[in-house]
């Protein structure tokens, strides 16, 4: 079997944006989340000098946004939403932050997606409350084959190019990387790790930046960031791929002063 390409996908001005056949992802299936589910989602819109996109994140601290290489690459400045699980509409506990902060990791490969990782910070430490609470980013490694989630407000199918305004979460189970190769061969790097759901269901177009999380019933651990989907498209059955958080949980702390 001839491996798939990987892509980023990354919604511009309601186009797609593709670089050298790679594109960034969105939630296809799963459901629709509860208010303060999630509370450390992060919706950002990213500016550039001639463009604007979509990405996910995850909040870590009061001041502080993991989320991918890519979502930050030659940006300006970033428009960020906490609080609430819908991108539009009145929501009381919605926070609307602005930050031209960002960390981009020093071997970020754009190319490869290697090191698709970034941290954003805020001007000012938000008010955490019942739908704003930090992740924790773990320095310890999940096992393969775990049970996991991934979240975001990406597109919901191949054919409709527009954002989710409601928070989707899909469940989806680890593959360990010689799984993944099947797939995408040689692509696959350590640093990085693949999620499978029921049949079709993953990530999409908007979704890229956005966490990959573990839970034991109460807390959440952010294991990974949202990086590509297979040129195949979203609604293939080929695995999403993630940035793995534990090689680069010494590089947040040496940024953020903390790991959750």
């Amino acid at each position: 079997m001839e491996a798939a390409k990987f892509v980023f996908l990354l919604i511009i001005s309601s186009l797609y944006y593709y670089t050298n056949g790679k594109v960034s992802p969105r939630i296809i299936g799963g459901e629709v989340a509860r208010a303060s589910q999630f509370r450390f989602a992060a919706a950002i819109y990213t500016h550039t000098a001639d463009s604007k996109f979509f990405c996910g994140g995850a909040l870590t601290g009061n001041q502080w946004i993991i989320t991918s290489g890519t979502c930050v690459y030659n940006a300006e400045l970033f428009t960020i939403q906490l609080g609430s699980n819908t991108l539009e509409g009145e929501d009381s506990n919605r926070e609307v932050l602005a930050t031209s902060t960002y960390y981009l990791h020093p071997d970020f490969n754009p190319e490869t997606l290697e090191n698709d990782i970034a941290v954003i910070e805020l001007r000012m430490a938000v008010m955490l409350n019942g739908y704003i609470q930090p992740i924790y980013a773990t320095s310890m490694d999940h096992q393969n084959n775990t049970d996991a989630i991934s979240l975001g407000f990406g597109q919901v199918s191949d054919s409709d190019p527009e954002l989710s305004n409601e928070l989707r979460y899909v469940s989806t189970v680890t593959l360990t990387n010689e799984e993944c190769r099947l797939f995408y061969g040689n692509q696959i790097v350590d640093n990085m790790v693949c999620a499978s759901g029921n049949y079709n269901e993953g990530t999409c177009i908007g979704d890229n930046g956005g966490p990959l999380v573990i839970t034991n019933g109460k807390y959440f651990s952010l294991i990974g960031v949202a990086s590509f989907i297979s040129a195949n498209g979203c609604e293939s059955t080929d695995p999403s791929g993630y940035t793995r958080i534990r090689p680069y949980a010494d590089w947040i702390h040496n940024i953020t002063g903390r790991y959750g």
